[in-house]
């Protein structure tokens, strides 16, 4: 399967459970893989032949900046969902990291793997 990646997705959004990480945006980077046919793009050359990955990027930007999850596992599950609505999208891998979450590392998050249930 073919592959769009979408890497350091940078957005600012209310996430943790901690009501000094609740007052104040917070800086998230969110990475996509997204698992789909690209074939006949690749052959065509065409835009009606792939996934719009632009349109996924501003989705997930607005939700994510919308949101005010507590947790990046949520976070992470919305932004599967949303980019497994889009024609096209067989798989998604989602990471989301909180960079400076933990002491001593550049960030913390998680990284999950959705199927299409089409």
């Amino acid at each position: 399967m073919d592959r769009i990646l979408i890497t350091d997705l940078a957005v600012r959004c209310i996430i943790g459970v901690n009501d000094e990480e609740r007052r104040e945006k917070q800086d998230v980077l969110i990475n996509l893989e997204i698992g789909a046919d690209l074939s006949a793009a690749c052959r065509s050359d065409r835009f009606e032949d792939t996934v719009d990955y632009r349109a996924i990027k501003k989705q997930v930007v607005a939700m994510a900046e919308a949101s005010q999850y507590r947790l990046v596992e949520a976070l992470a599950e919305a932004v599967a969902d949303l980019c497994l609505g889009f024609a096209g999208v067989r798989t998604v891998k989602v990471r989301v990291e909180k960079p400076g979450a933990l002491r001593f590392a550049r960030s913390a998050g998680v990284e999950i793997v959705r199927p299409s249930e089409g």
